[in-house]
């Protein structure tokens, strides 16, 4: 099991487990974007035997980091992928002396935010028809240790 930094060669994988799990995939220009043009960005990858199985993508802003997509392939899922990843995210954070990590999800993905709570974010605030279908986003906060 490893975790490194996103390249362009893993972009068509990462475009199928796009597909497979969200109902507004980013595209292949999408990620481009974010991984050549973005300098606030950072984008992981969880590889297990060479297989792309998760990933995570990061904004770092000022003193706070935006968790902006995390992802298990679904034949992966509820094994602990998306945990690693979460405390990827949350000790770099951390290393770059952020003072916390936030996200949006979708009210009904209850499976993320049973997670996210497990990892000490709290909801503090509804975004009203955040997603292009109509649906809300609770935007989550995890504050770090100084």
């Amino acid at each position: 099991m490893s975790i490194r930094e996103m390249k362009v060669d893993d972009l068509k994988r990462i475009v199928e487990l796009e597909k497979d799990l969200f109902l507004s995939p980013w595209n292949e220009e999408d990620f481009i974007h974010e991984l050549k043009e973005n300098p606030m960005a950072g984008y992981y990858i969880l590889e297990k035997e060479n297989q792309i199985i998760g990933y995570i993508g990061l904004w770092f802003l000022g003193d706070q980091c935006q968790i902006t997509t995390i992802a298990t392939d679904r034949h992966f899922q509820g094994q602990g992928y998306a945990s690693q990843l979460m405390e990827y995210a949350l000790e770099k954070s951390e290393e770059l002396h952020y003072q916390n990590v936030n996200l949006e999800v979708r009210v009904s993905n209850v499976k993320a935010i049973a997670l996210y709570q497990k990892f000490g974010f709290k909801n503090v605030a509804v975004r009203k028809r955040y997603y292009s279908n109509g649906e809300d986003a609770y935007l989550m906060i995890k504050e770090l240790e100084e």
